[in-house]
């Protein structure tokens, strides 16, 4: 069988994603760690804290001669425009979880708002990832 571990997202400053991820959404590390082998690259992690056999890389854009640096300022376009990666998350109770997302300092871009699966809501997070919020009608 063939199961997903790990996802990964662009971000410009990981420290600045570690704060936002944990801090604002809540989740756990469940890895970082520098590799001197590899020019001090940053592996980190996290996911939610009900989901810890599913993470999220918070990847930042490698320098030459990883990534050139014509992909690596198209990477960057993406993401200022939200389009370099997209999470899709879901509660039971959209509202109540909206709420405790505001007061922990994440804005909305898109408020919740019913759709024919359910109920969705949007934001991005720092280095402009579109995350959706769901509370579907099915499962």
């Amino acid at each position: 069988m063939i199961r997903l571990s790990s996802t990964q997202l662009w971000v410009h400053d990981q420290n600045e994603a570690l704060d936002f991820y944990t801090n604002k959404l809540g989740w756990q590390i469940t890895s970082d760690m520098t590799i001197a082998e590899m020019g001090n690259f940053r592996w980190l992690t996290v996911a939610p804290p009900n989901q810890p056999d599913v993470a999220v890389v918070l990847m930042a854009i490698p320098p030459a001669p990883v990534m050139d640096d014509t992909t690596a300022a198209t990477v960057r376009d993406l993401m200022g425009k939200g389009f370099a990666g997209t999470l899709f998350l879901t509660t039971d109770d959209i509202r109540s979880a909206v709420a405790d997302l505001k007061a922990r300092g994440v804005e909305f871009v898109d408020e919740p708002e019913e759709r024919p699966y359910g109920i969705d809501a949007g934001f991005h997070d720092p280095s402009g990832n579109h995350l959706r919020l769901a509370e579907l009608r099915w499962s």
